[in-house]
C-alpha cells in the first residue's frame, strides 16, 4: 500500500555559492531528477522542473520569491513536469517544439514505457515509480504533463545573465535533439541534464540519436570544467567527467 507523504514532497540539499539542490526522494530512481536553483544578484534561474507530482510552489515558496526563470535541458517529463509554475520558462528551440506537442507521461512503468515507444527495460521496476503520495487523495492515474509553451527559445551560445554569475547555453543533442548544458565559465560548473550523469546512459529512445551523442561527448570533453551537477544523482569532478565521455566514446559505434 503506498502511504502518504507527511512533510514536504522535496529535500533541499544547499551546496553553498548560491546553488541548491533539489530532490523528489519518493520518486522511483527511474525518474528521480535534480533540480538546481542558482541565486545570481538580479534574478535566480531552476535548471529543470521536476516531475509535477507536488506543487513546488506550494512545497518551496521560498523558490519563487525573486520570480526565477526555469530553464529545462530537455523535454522528459521528469524535469518539465513542474515547468508550468513558472511565469517564465526557457529551452532549446527543438525542446520547445517537444513541448509545444506534449509530453508523454505516466507514473506507470509499463504505460510510460508504452506511450514513450520503447521496450521496458530488463531491470525489475515498480508498477507505480512513486513510493509514497504527495497528499491524501491523490490519484496517480491522473497524472499528466500538459502542453507547454516556452516563453524564451535558447540557442547553442547564448548567455544568461543572473548579475554577477552568467551561463553559456551549450547545444548537446543526442539523448534526445534538444538536450542543453549549462556552463558557468566563472566556477567551471557545468549543469548537464541527461546528457551525461554517473550511470548508465540513455541513447536508444526512439529520439536519439548515437552519433549526435558522440559529438556531445567529444565537445564535453574539451569543456574547462571543475565540476558537474548532472539531471540524475550526485555531482562529479572533471576526471570523473573524463571517464564518463570516453568510456561512451570507446563504444563499438552503433546505428
Amino acid at each position: 500500500m503506498t502511504g502518504v507523504v507527511t512533510g514536504c514532497w522535496y529535500e533541499l540539499h544547499e551546496l553553498g555559492g548560491g546553488v541548491v539542490r533539489i530532490t523528489e526522494p519518493h520518486v522511483d530512481k527511474l525518474l528521480r531528477a535534480n533540480l538546481w536553483w542558482l541565486r545570481g544578484a538580479d534574478r535566480d534561474i531552476v535548471v529543470d522542473a521536476g516531475l509535477g507530482v507536488a506543487s513546488l510552489s506550494a512545497e518551496i515558496p521560498e523558490l519563487f520569491e525573486r520570480d526565477p526563470l526555469v530553464i529545462l535541458t530537455h523535454a522528459h517529463l521528469d524535469h518539465v513536469g513542474g515547468a508550468g509554475e513558472f511565469r517564465e520558462q526557457a529551452a532549446h528551440t527543438a525542446a520547445a517544439d517537444a513541448l509545444a506537442r506534449g509530453v508523454p507521461a505516466s507514473l506507470y512503468t509499463t504505460e510510460l514505457y508504452n506511450r514513450i515507444g520503447i521496450v521496458p527495460a530488463e531491470e525489475s521496476l515498480p508498477d507505480l515509480l512513486i513510493d509514497s503520495l504527495p497528499g491524501p487523495g491523490y490519484n496517480p492515474r491522473t497524472y499528466s504533463v500538459a502542453p507547454l509553451t516556452v516563453t524564451r527559445r535558447l540557442h547553442d551560445g547564448d548567455v544568461i545573465d543572473l548579475g554577477g554569475r552568467t551561463l553559456t547555453v551549450i547545444h548537446l543533442p543526442g539523448h534526445t535533439p534538444g538536450c542543453i548544458a549549462l556552463h558557468e565559465e566563472r566556477t567551471g560548473a557545468l549543469y548537464t541534464g541527461d546528457v551525461v550523469y554517473d550511470g548508465h546512459l540513455i541513447d536508444d529512445l526512439p529520439e536519439s540519436v548515437r552519433s549526435a551523442y558522440r559529438h556531445s561527448m567529444e565537445h564535453l570533453a574539451d569543456l574547462d570544467v571543475s565540476v558537474v551537477h548532472p539531471g540524475h544523482g550526485r555531482s562529479f569532478d572533471r576526471s570523473r567527467l573524463l571517464e564518463l565521455t570516453q568510456s561512451y566514446l570507446q563504444q563499438e559505434p552503433r546505428p
